[in-house]
């Protein structure tokens, strides 16, 4: 079967990586794997989800036949299939028809059941796509991978993760700040969210300052020992703890580059983005993350207020002086930098931004933002 828009990848004779060129297929497949799971023997702190107590375990009731006909509404027939073959057209004819559609909620049911998530499910295509908007695409980051999964397990995944997305939000668990990666929340709040704040302290006199960040390959980082612990904490029964402690890991995976086709890869972390599961899995996983550090801020007695929006976040302060704004955001950023750590996440330093929203009429020249996790770098504020 055809893609649909079929796009090839920008040409070029070999890709770049650490000063070495990969001319050969072979090589290219393993630089590409190592990019795209550098975290896999990252060091984490288990220990850190000590400081956030367990939500009370709710109970995870068989699937309907409503929920899967809600889910497969909503799926666009264009999708490019996985390895499969199997289109969204060709599922929607299946399921109308309730014998099958049984069978498919009986398998859905005994994952669960049994805690296990079938290899035939876990057998997924690597698409490399180019990131947009670069000079050149001679480097192996410049690239970034989405997955095509199996259409029949991707049905089961949007179902489990609507599933999931109610619980953990009825046992009051995400944090109330996180704007990205669930429903009836998007970027849009984010930017509302913001406003608000912003004109609510020009009201009192007020600047707000931001310090906006980027986690450095946040879905490829993601720690399947430390997202099971998580969805744990968050109230989840066992025998849903033990499936998706199956689900996680020994997927095995081939890299497409064009007509290229690799050899079979296992891939042991990461959540993977083309799947229904991630957005929820990954908003989990930053969850215990935002509410360990808001306490340690507290504790800190730093004013500091959050804005999370999948891998990226925002800092804000409020006061009526820039050197005290600053003080709070340099004091919030080594905080947050280091807690990262325990998570296996890094901030991607690069792309950090000071902004300060002052309603002064007159000259208006705010002093740079010296950030020792930088290696003593200066940040200059946004003129626009």
């Amino acid at each position: 079967m055809s893609w649909i828009n079929r796009h090839k990848l920008p040409a070029t004779k070999a890709i770049k990586h650490n000063g070495s060129l990969y001319l050969s297929p072979e090589s290219l497949w393993n630089v590409l794997h190592n990019i795209f799971n550098t975290t896999l023997h990252c060091q984490i702190d288990l220990n850190i989800l000590n400081e956030i107590d367990c939500k009370p375990t709710l109970q995870w009731f068989p699937f309907s036949r409503e929920e899967f006909k809600q889910a497969i509404n909503k799926c666009n027939n264009s999708s490019a299939p996985g390895p499969d073959k199997l289109s969204w057209h060709h599922l929607k004819f299946i399921v109308n028809q309730d014998k099958y559609l049984a069978n498919i909620i009986n398998i859905a049911n005994a994952c669960f059941n049994l805690g296990h998530w079938p290899n035939y499910f876990k057998y997924l295509f690597t698409i490399i796509i180019p990131k947009p908007n670069k000079m050149s695409y001679d480097q192996a980051k410049l690239f970034c991978p989405i997955i095509l999964l199996n259409t029949l397990g991707k049905l089961i995944e949007k179902v489990i993760a609507e599933r999931l997305q109610f619980t953990v939000v009825n046992n009051d668990f995400i944090y109330p700040s996180q704007l990205c990666g669930l429903k009836f929340k998007s970027t849009m709040d984010a930017g509302i969210a913001l406003t608000y704040i912003v004109y609510s302290d020009w009201a009192k006199g007020k600047t707000t300052s931001t310090l906006a960040f980027d986690i450095s390959q946040f879905f490829l980082s993601l720690n399947h020992c430390l997202l099971t612990l998580i969805l744990e904490k968050a109230g989840l029964e066992p025998r849903v703890l033990s499936f998706f402690a199956n689900y996680l890991v020994k997927k095995k995976t081939n890299y497409i580059w064009n007509d290229l086709l690799s050899p079979d890869f296992e891939v042991n972390i990461r959540v993977d983005q083309g799947s229904a599961l991630s957005s929820i899995l990954s908003a989990l996983y930053l969850t215990p993350f935002l509410y360990i550090l808001e306490k340690h801020l507290k504790n800190l007695k730093i004013p500091i207020s959050i804005l999370s929006f999948v891998d990226n976040g925002l800092i804000i302060a409020q006061n009526k002086s820039i050197d005290i704004l600053n003080a709070h955001l340099f004091c919030s950023y080594n905080v947050l930098s280091k807690l990262l750590v325990n998570f296996g996440l890094v901030i991607e330093h690069g792309k950090t931004e000071v902004f300060h929203f002052n309603r002064s009429h007159g000259i208006f020249n705010p002093p740079p933002l010296n950030l020792s996790s930088l290696g003593g770098l200066s940040l200059y504020p946004k003129d626009t």
